[in-house]
């Protein structure tokens, strides 16, 4: 038995193992920045296997090296780890524990078949070259991530590509998935505070009307995409929050508005948020009244690696393990803060429960096909082996 098939075979003895650690941590959520008992669950759990997990200085984030002993190049893999303040409604023997949180984007699969897959190849390590570094990294779903934290921290000193993979319930289960390039969105949030001239319904002339201002921000900042940005180019802007509360006999002098935008290259991103502030310049002038934007550019275009990851596809491919190209991704993921580090690729597996309803990523009713879990797990283990050759 050659080394591949070795560790593959230790996976399968282990499916259950990772598909019991995913439901063990899907009933203790934690939402990002507070992953404290998940963290030291994952801890003890490679403790417990003579590991070394060493915590970082964000205090949750964690880097487990598997050093063969022998030179060579190094490959992170890395997962994510933290909830959502969601409320599960799903009926499952293995439902939150939490009220209001839950793993809804399938972190929790993610964290569980990285232990297995590192603990397989750790067994076999002094048979490779090079080392192999484990990163488990909190706060994916909050700004500013704990991407950038972990990298501050050197989890990627002396890395020479990074690796990881999401699990997808948009994408047919058990299926790995790639893209080449620009592979997922940009995002950048903003904060529009409008101050107005409040009073009353009756006398609007001596008034500044904060929410007919912020009314007009709503539809004019959708002219950017339908009329500012290339055809040929993605760009998005979502007005999430208009708070304006008040009476219906006043007029309201203040309403704070708060948004999302998301982009496939730096010239839309730049474009966007230009003729954003030209409009709220252009608003405190047509509505007398006074503006603050707060524009915060945040996770950058993820971009795939496109030699590291046709070398990855090739590598899935000889294993015999399914994997296509699939298109672009719109949500935006922190995994993007390496890949502007170090050249490397983010993968998928389909998880769809195929139940003929919609589970969506962030939603009360996300839920996973857990056979997708030793199909990522064999994945990422073939490309990490055969990398260290």
């Amino acid at each position: 038995m050659n080394n591949l098939e070795n560790v593959l075979n230790k996976l399968d003895l282990d499916e259950q193992n990772i598909i019991n650690t995913r439901r063990y941590i899907h009933e203790n959520p934690e939402v990002s920045f507070e992953e404290k008992n998940t963290s030291s669950y994952i801890k003890n759990f490679y403790e417990n296997l003579g590991m070394d997990a060493k915590s970082c200085d964000d205090g949750y984030g964690l880097i487990v090296d598997i050093d063969s002993g022998n030179p060579g190049k190094c490959i992170a893999l890395r997962a994510d780890f933290d909830a959502l303040p969601v409320q599960e409604i799903n009926d499952l023997p293995f439902k939150s524990k939490k009220d209001g949180v839950m793993h809804a984007c399938g972190h929790d699969g993610h964290t569980a078949y990285l232990m297995y897959v590192a603990k397989a190849l750790n067994e076999i390590k002094t048979q490779l070259n090079g080392k192999i570094r484990i990163i488990h990294q909190p706060a994916e779903e909050k700004m500013p991530g704990g991407a950038l934290s972990m990298i501050k921290d050197g989890c990627l000193e002396g890395v020479d590509h990074v690796l990881g993979a999401h699990v997808m319930s948009n994408l047919k289960a058990n299926k790995m998935f790639y893209h080449l390039g620009e592979t997922q969105t940009g995002r950048a949030n903003f904060k529009l505070t409008i101050q107005g001239l409040g009073g009353h319904a009756s006398m609007p002339q001596i008034s500044n009307d904060a929410i007919l201002a912020g009314s007009y921000f709503v539809n004019e900042v959708q002219s950017i995409v339908s009329r500012r940005v290339n055809p040929s180019s993605m760009g998005v802007v979502t007005i999430g929050s208009f708070d304006g509360k008040g009476s219906a006999n006043s007029i309201n002098g203040l309403v704070t508005l708060e948004g999302d935008v998301r982009y496939f290259d730096n010239e839309t991103k730049d474009l966007i948020q230009t003729n954003m502030e030209n409009i709220v310049s252009g608003i405190e002038k047509a509505f007398s009244v006074k503006t603050d934007l707060n524009y915060q550019n945040n996770y950058p275009v993820l971009y795939n690696n496109p030699e590291f990851t046709k070398y990855a596809v090739e590598e899935i491919k000889k294993a015999g393990l399914p994997i296509e190209e699939c298109d672009k991704q719109d949500p935006s993921e922190d995994f993007a803060y390496y890949a502007e580090k170090i050249p490397s690729t983010f993968l998928y597996v389909g998880c769809d429960v195929n139940d003929g309803k919609s589970h969506p990523h962030h939603s009360s009713e996300f839920q996973m096909d857990e056979n997708c879990l030793i199909v990522v797990a064999k994945s990422i283990a073939t490309v990490t082996l055969n990398y260290l050759k």
